[in-house]
C-alpha cells in the first residue's frame, strides 16, 4: 500500500517548519515532498548583516537536505496547481518540467517585494528579500565608496556616497543602521574628500521609525540612528526616481546612485492565481490553516490570511514569528488529517520583538520588557542563535571575528544589477541571460487550475509600517564586474536593459549587446535587453 504524499510548496519559515515537524510526526508513514527554488532555508532576519559584511552568505543559509533527511527535496518553482487533479506542475532550475501529485498540499510560498505605482521605482530600485540582493548591495556599496574616494568631482563623490533606504520598518531600519557602520569603516581606510563622509538616508511616510513597535523602542532606534549620522526623515518619501537621483515628496532632489526598497512585502502571486477566496492577496484559511471547501489544501505564512483569534475580525500579520509558529501547527493538522492526533486552531502569544542596530546596539522587548543598548544587543543575538535551525557556531564565530578584526570590503562581482530587479516573483534567485531564474508570464485562471510561479520566499519580517513612496535603487550596470557605472544615476539600469522574467522554455536565449563577448568561464555577463514588464503595485 502506497504511503500518502504531502507536497509543501516553499521552504521559508513556514514551509521549512512544516516539513521538519511533519517528518518527525510521520516517522516514515507518509511521504513528504518539499518543492523550493533553492536547496537552502534562508534565515532572513540576519540578511542585513550579510550586506554589511558581518556574516558570510552561507552562515544564514540552512541546507534543506542536510537538516531534513526524511524529506524529499525537489528543486523548482511551481508553475500551475491543478486543485481538482491534485497536481503541482513545476519547472526545474535547468528548464525541465515536472509534476507532483499530492494527497495533502501545503502552500507556504512566502512573499516578494511590495511595489507601488511610482515613476522610476521598477527601473531604479532594488529590494532586500533574498541572498542575491544582499550580495549585490554589499558589492554596490563597496564600489561606490571606492569610486567616490578616487574621483575629483565633488558632485559625483557626494552622489556615490549617498545611500537612500525607503521604509523604516524592521528591514529598512537594520539596513540603514548596519550600512552606516559599514561605510564609515571603509572611509576610515579610504579617506574621502576633506570633510565628506557617507550619508545614509532613511525615509518613510510613517510618523516614526519602527511604527509596529512600542514607542519606546522606536525612540531607542531613532536615537541610535541619529548618533551614527543617519538622516532619518519621517513623513517623507520618494515622489519620483530618476537616473540621477530621487525627488522627495517635500520637493528636495537628492543625487544618489543607490536606492534600497524596504517598504514591505506582498504575498507571493502563486496564492492569488489559485482562484480561491483571498484577503489582500493572501489565501483565506480557517483557524486550522485549511482552505474552506478544499480540506486537502493547507496554507501558512505570508501566503495565508490566518484569522487572529486574539483579535477577532483581524488576520495575523506577515511576520517570521507567525510563519514559524504556523508551520509547526500546520504539520500537526496535516498529520491529524491522516488520523494521527487532533486538529488545533492557531493561537499565539506575543513574545516580543528584537531589532539589531549593528555593533552592540539593538532595540528589544522580550516578553514585554523594553531593553536598549548593550543589554538589548545581547538579547537580540541570543535570540537569533536560539531561533536558527543550524549554523549557530559559525554565526557566533563570525560575530567574534567581526568584533576583533576589520571587515573585508571587497567586490566579488558575482551579482549584477540587472540580475536582481525589484519586480520579480523570485527574489531568492538571481536572473541570468537566457537561462532560468526568471518568472513565467503570468496567466490568470479562474477555477480549480491556476498558473503562477511562487516566490518561494524564505522568511518573513514585518514590513515598515506604511510603505514609503518612490525609490530608485541599485546601480547602472556595465559589461565588466566592478567597473564604473555608465552614468551616475540611482539604482540599476533601466528596465529595458535588464533580462526578462519569463522562463527559458517560453522565451529565446538572451544575447549580449553588440561588441560584448558572450558569457563564458572568464567573462562576466553584461547587461541584456529586458522583455518582461513591471509587476502591478500591491492592492
Amino acid at each position: 500500500m502506497s504511503r500518502p504524499r504531502t507536497v509543501i510548496v516553499g521552504a521559508g519559515f513556514a514551509g521549512y517548519r512544516t516539513a521538519r515537524t511533519l517528518s518527525r510526526l510521520a516517522r516514515g508513514r507518509a511521504e513528504i515532498v518539499l518543492l523550493n527554488p533553492t536547496d537552502y532555508f534562508l534565515y532572513l532576519p540576519l540578511l542585513p548583516q550579510v550586506a554589511a559584511g558581518v556574516l558570510e552568505p552561507r552562515r544564514v543559509t540552512i541546507s534543506l537536505s542536510g537538516t531534513l533527511p526524511q524529506v524529499r527535496l525537489v528543486l523548482g518553482e511551481a508553475d500551475r496547481i491543478d486543485l481538482d487533479g491534485r497536481q503541482v506542475h513545476y519547472t526545474g532550475p535547468e528548464g525541465d518540467e515536472g509534476t507532483l501529485s499530492y494527497d495533502r498540499l501545503v502552500l507556504a510560498a512566502g512573499s516578494v517585494n511590495k511595489l507601488l505605482p511610482i515613476p522610476g521605482v521598477a527601473e531604479h530600485a532594488h529590494g532586500f528579500r533574498g541572498l542575491p540582493e544582499a550580495l549585490y548591495l554589499r558589492d554596490h556599496v563597496t564600489r561606490q565608496v571606492e569610486l567616490a574616494a578616487a574621483t575629483d568631482d565633488p558632485g559625483r563623490c557626494a552622489a556615490r556616497c549617498t545611500f537612500v533606504v525607503v521604509g523604516a520598518g524592521y528591514t529598512g531600519t537594520e539596513v540603514a543602521a548596519h550600512g552606516q557602520l559599514f561605510t564609515d569603516a571603509q572611509v576610515s581606510r579610504h579617506p574621502l574628500r576633506s570633510g565628506m563622509r557617507p550619508r545614509w538616508m532613511l525615509l518613510d511616510i510613517a510618523d516614526r521609525v519602527l511604527p509596529e513597535l512600542d514607542e519606546r523602542l522606536s525612540r531607542t532606534a531613532d536615537t541610535v540612528l541619529g548618533e551614527r549620522g543617519v538622516d532619518v526623515r519621517m513623513g517623507t518619501s520618494v515622489k519620483e526616481a530618476t537616473r540621477d537621483g530621487v525627488l522627495l515628496t517635500d520637493g528636495e532632489f537628492v543625487r544618489t546612485n543607490t536606492l534600497v526598497w524596504c517598504v514591505g512585502v506582498r504575498p507571493d502571486p502563486l496564492a492569488e492565481s489559485l482562484g480561491l477566496p483571498m484577503e489582500r492577496g493572501r489565501l483565506l484559511v480557517d483557524p486550522h490553516l485549511q482552505v474552506p471547501g478544499r480540506p486537502e489544501v493547507f496554507a501558512c505564512g505570508d501566503a495565508a490570511a490566518v484569522p487572529d483569534l486574539e483579535k477577532p475580525g483581524q488576520y495575523t500579520p506577515m511576520t517570521a514569528q507567525h510563519a514559524w509558529r504556523q508551520g509547526k501547527l500546520c504539520a500537526h493538522n496535516v498529520a491529524a488529517s491522516f488520523g494521527d492526533g487532533e486538529r488545533r486552531a492557531y493561537r499565539h502569544k506575543d513574545m516580543g520583538f528584537v531589532v539589531d542596530l549593528g555593533g552592540v546596539k539593538a532595540a528589544a522587548n522580550p516578553l514585554g520588557v523594553n531593553l536598549s543598548g548593550v543589554a538589548a544587543g545581547a538579547v537580540t543575538r541570543g535570540y537569533h542563535l536560539a531561533a536558527m535551525p543550524g549554523n549557530r557556531v559559525r554565526v557566533a564565530a563570525d560575530w567574534l571575528l567581526d568584533a576583533v578584526l576589520p571587515r573585508q570590503a571587497v567586490q566579488l562581482g558575482l551579482v549584477r544589477s540587472w540580475s536582481v530587479p525589484l519586480d520579480t516573483a523570485s527574489p531568492e534567485l538571481a536572473r541570468v541571460p537566457g537561462g532560468s531564474g526568471g518568472e513565467p508570464a503570468r496567466q490568470q485562471s479562474g477555477g480549480a487550475s491556476a498558473t503562477k510561479r511562487p516566490g518561494g520566499g524564505s522568511g518573513e519580517q514585518p514590513s515598515g509600517g506604511e510603505p514609503a513612496k518612490n525609490p530608485p535603487g541599485g546601480e547602472p550596470a556595465r559589461s565588466r564586474p566592478g567597473g564604473e557605472p555608465a552614468k551616475s544615476r540611482p539604482g540599476g539600469e533601466s528596465a529595458k536593459e535588464r533580462p526578462g522574467g519569463e522562463p527559458a522554455r517560453s522565451r529565446p536565449a538572451v544575447s549580449p549587446p553588440p561588441g560584448q563577448p558572450p558569457p563564458g568561464p572568464d567573462v562576466a555577463p553584461g547587461p541584456v535587453k529586458r522583455i518582461d514588464h513591471p509587476a502591478e503595485g500591491d492592492s
